[in-house]
């Protein structure tokens, strides 16, 4: 289930991986793609935040709204410094002890999409989605939800395993739902 510590907790990673900033169009890119791989590697995001496609490629919209300030939330700001001007920052200083909602599978795939992508700069990583997302759609200036099974399908699963694998997503939230952990 989505919770705004999980995703402040990606963010915090990858601002340390930048130096304690980093730039709020990146920062979304490789939040989207580490979701994304972690879907390819075990079926799953790790923030289950809801996919959008925008003008400048796929996103997590809750996330990009704690970014913007659009949205607020104590556990965002606990590990994210409010956005000044293009760029968010640690609000904190942090060691693997206080990640208590990234499991070490979640960890190792904040690392590989670092690893693989974060030496590009905002906008060599926003082409880079729109190049190698195929579930993005431009909406121009609007913003479009992305499915879930849309996803699957990029990553190369048949339409029966990606429904498939869409519906057991859904329907862990929605049992997140009912047990509260939403």
């Amino acid at each position: 289930m989505f919770s705004a510590t999980t995703i402040a907790q990606m963010a915090a990673v990858f601002a340390s991986k930048e130096g304690g900033r980093i730039n709020v169009l990146k920062l979304a890119k490789l939040l989207y793609l580490a979701d994304r791989a972690s879907m390819a590697r075990y079926g799953s995001p790790i923030s289950h935040d809801r996919f959008v496609s925008m003008e400048h490629g796929p996103v997590l919209s809750n996330a990009l709204n704690l970014a913007d300030g659009k949205e607020s939330s104590e556990e965002w700001a606990q590990w994210i410094k409010p956005r000044l001007k293009h760029d968010v920052a640690l609000a904190r200083a942090f060691v693997r002890d206080d990640l208590s909602h990234l499991s070490d599978a979640d960890l190792e795939i904040l690392d590989e999409i670092y690893n693989d992508v974060g030496w590009m700069d905002r906008f060599a990583l926003r082409d880079y989605t729109h190049a190698h997302c195929p579930e993005w759609k431009d909406p121009g200036k609007s913003s479009s939800s992305i499915k879930l099974e849309d996803v699957f399908l990029a990553i190369g699963l048949s339409h029966s395993e990606a429904n498939s694998m869409a519906q057991a997503v859904l329907a862990d939230r929605k049992l997140d739902k009912v047990l509260g952990h939403s």
